[in-house]
């Protein structure tokens, strides 16, 4: 039984895996994995190059006699989001990711495993590097930064690749082919006040942690707490019951990362801090039983601090967690002729309030322009009242889905003559992939999604199911063999 990820079966994913799992790559910090794969290619004999965009574009030549097939084009991003539980030390610009076996799982130690879309980029350099392989030709493109706001595929140039189908490996259920992905956008909050003095009041950190987070695409329906909003909840009645201010609040640390813990720092009067206290426990048993069966951990301390040299003055602090408290967050809408398929949504993803600033980001999304320009408009209005700025950016649209693709029909067909018992899907989803930025760029370019077995991607739950690893090669390897002639 293997006892470490570098010696599971296939070893064409597993080994290059465990290579990227050595090298840190959050997004926003991937000199040293695109200097990585760009040396790895050198090593292994692969033309390889890094764009203006900071891409890794590979491409190798069509196996003897396969020359006049389709060219396809390998596709995944090579930036992991960077989560972590609260008691683990862990630097994602400098430490490597520790991974372990458990049972038929690999996960990471306290952190996320950067599966998401390691497995993609794994699977890629295991083609690239393979000499006993049938296939035709082929290009592969590995994005940066698509975890933060797409800048790799925004900024790809119209003439980087020739192929004719794109093979986007970034989605979580081996067997799903995904044809159609959501657009989102990016709702920027700020505004700028003077602090106030502190006084002669004591302050305390209120901390809510260990909440389970998610995807904020692939996990917005399952009901997960979001800690920016149940602290908004403690912090309201705290202002009305115990005269608090708030001096600081640092929630969430990903646009599309549900958050899984929040933290404040306010002042009140000494003679108010046991009364705050039970307010807190109080608080705490309430989100464990609305939350009862979803959310299993969650804690909530209160603990004296250092006294800080400003809070927000009281109407500004009323106005912002009035908003934080009143925004939309989660499933707006599902998609009306998809009922089991979210249409729109929203995540609060980041709330930042400290030191004369206020920001908070929230993604938006939505497979439908005019609800996704509803949801925009909601928030912006939310916050304005508040007086806060409201900017928007990091557009991407929905990529509709062509139920008609020539090669998803022809992946059903492959992985159906594969694996008889378990009947391949074609999907929709509403997490954003990368596929409709590609396809406005690449227009005649046919696309799909898929990839091995992920579950609790963007947080420190994330794995992978080692199984479905071997399934999926299998599957890809011969798919690739099967990749159909160019027309005359």
């Amino acid at each position: 039984m293997a006892k470490s990820i570098n010696e599971l079966e296939p070893q064409a994913i597993w080994h290059n895996f465990y290579l990227l799992t050595r090298v840190p790559h959050p997004s926003g910090h991937l000199d040293k994995i695109r200097q990585f794969l760009l040396s790895w290619a050198a090593e292994k004999g692969v033309e390889a190059c890094a764009d203006n965009a900071g891409n890794v574009v590979m491409r190798k030549p069509a196996t003897a006699g396969m020359e006049g097939r389709k060219t396809a084009v390998l596709q995944a991003h090579m930036d992991m989001v960077p989560q972590k539980t609260d008691e683990t030390e862990h630097n994602f610009e400098t430490d490597p990711i520790e991974t372990y076996i458990d049972g038929d799982w690999v996960r990471a130690k306290g952190t996320t495993l950067g599966s998401d879309d390691g497995m993609g980029v794994a699977a890629i350099m295991g083609i690239m590097e393979s000499k006993d392989l049938r296939h035709g030709p082929l290009e592969a493109l590995i994005t940066a930064d698509e975890e933060t706001c797409m800048y790799g595929v925004e900024n790809l140039a119209s003439d980087t690749l020739t192929g004719d189908i794109l093979l986007n490996i970034d989605n979580e259920t081996l067997g799903e082919f995904v044809i159609g992905s959501a657009g989102g956008v990016n709702i920027n909050l700020s505004l700028i006040y003077k602090e106030e003095a502190t006084g002669d009041d004591i302050a305390v950190r209120v901390s809510l942690a260990n909440l389970r987070g998610g995807h904020s695409g692939l996990e917005i329906s399952e009901g997960r707490a979001n800690a920016n909003k149940l602290m908004a909840r403690f912090v309201r009645q705290a202002i009305i019951d115990d005269s608090i201010c708030l001096a600081s609040w640092k929630g969430g640390n990903m646009r599309n990362a549900i958050p899984r813990t929040a933290e404040v720092v306010l002042t009140l009067p000494k003679e108010n801090l046991d009364d705050l206290r039970d307010l807190a426990a109080h608080c705490l048993a309430i989100f464990a039983d609305e939350y009862s069966g979803i959310e299993k951990n969650i804690t909530m301390t209160v603990e004296e601090t250092a006294l800080p040299k400003g809070v927000v003055p009281a109407e500004i602090c009323d106005n912002l967690v009035d908003a934080i408290l009143a925004c939309h967050d989660g499933v707006l809408r599902y998609i009306p002729s998809i009922p089991s398929v979210v249409e729109t949504s929203s995540n609060l993803g980041i709330v930042n309030i400290a030191d004369g600033e206020a920001k908070i980001l929230i993604l938006a999304r939505s497979s439908c322009e005019t609800m996704l320009e509803l949801v925009q408009e909601m928030q912006g209005a939310c916050f304005s009242m508040a007086g806060m700025k409201v900017e928007y950016n990091g557009y991407y649209g929905a990529w509709q889905p062509n139920f008609d693709s020539p090669i998803t029909k022809k992946m059903v067909e492959v992985y159906s003559a594969l694996y008889p018992d378990t009947p391949a899907r074609v999907e929709v989803c509403h997490a954003g992939l990368e596929c409709s930025i590609i396809g406005d760029t690449y227009p005649n370019m046919d696309l799909v999604s898929f990839g091995p077995t992920l579950r609790s991607p963007h947080t420190p739950d994330e794995r992978c199911l080692i199984p479905s690893v071997g399934k999926f090669w299998a599957f890809l390897t011969k798919l690739l063999e099967e990749i159909p002639e160019k027309q005359a």
